[in-house]
């Protein structure tokens, strides 16, 4: 029997779907991935770190299925309650895809606010490289460095934000081309404001 990890996200989950600045985020960052990706109703795409379903909800039109990924047994469960309510087929997957893999490949993998929970980055890009189907595409956002007044409190922080230039680096090192970075959103909080990166590229 594994020991579960510490849900960080088990007091927050309920009422994530209020924050305005969270949902206000999800809706730059889907809006600028609709743009910038081709997606098409044959497409199965993967949600790494998909919390709530904020972001997969806004692409699930736009898709034929979607793979949710993510390891925080409360978001999941706020997920689950809204299943009815996507717009395509939704397969939900609780698991550390730093520790586990799958055996499906993808078309596009999405994914939002989520790498800088990752300790290993670059171990990540070369898992979605793996996982992407011959010239499937990743469309990650992201924090831009920020002083570490983001998060104010503990939900499980590797990486107070990026630096471009490095995580381009990542997905380069992974074998991804067609790189591009975009400034997608900038999220308001009490403690300042926080430009949020969009990394797109293909396998």
């Amino acid at each position: 029997m594994e020991s579960k990890q510490k849900d960080y996200f088990a007091n927050k989950a309920e009422g994530f779907d209020g924050e305005k600045s969270v949902t206000q985020n999800v809706d730059n960052i889907a809006q600028t991935i609709i743009d910038s990706l081709s997606f098409s109703k044959e497409m199965h795409i993967m949600d790494f770190g998909s919390g709530t379903g904020l972001l997969l909800s806004q692409i699930a039109p736009y898709v034929g299925e979607i793979t949710a990924i993510d390891i925080s047994a409360s978001m999941t469960a706020v997920l689950k309650s809204k299943i009815s309510e996507i717009d395509c087929k939704l397969q939900i997957m609780e698991l550390d895809l730093t520790k586990e893999t799958l055996d499906t490949k993808f078309d596009a993998i999405i994914s939002s606010m989520t790498i800088h929970h990752i300790e290993n980055v670059q171990e990540i890009f070369n898992k979605f490289y793996s996982l992407l189907n011959e010239n499937g595409t990743i469309a990650i956002a992201d924090l831009d460095k920020e002083d570490g007044s983001f998060h104010t409190e503990d939900t499980g922080v590797f990486h107070t934000g990026f630096d471009r230039n490095e995580f381009l680096s990542f997905a380069k090192n992974a074998g991804f081309r067609d790189l591009q970075i975009q400034t997608a959103s900038v999220m308001d909080k009490p403690t300042g404001q926080y430009p949020v990166f969009l990394l797109t590229a293909k396998k």
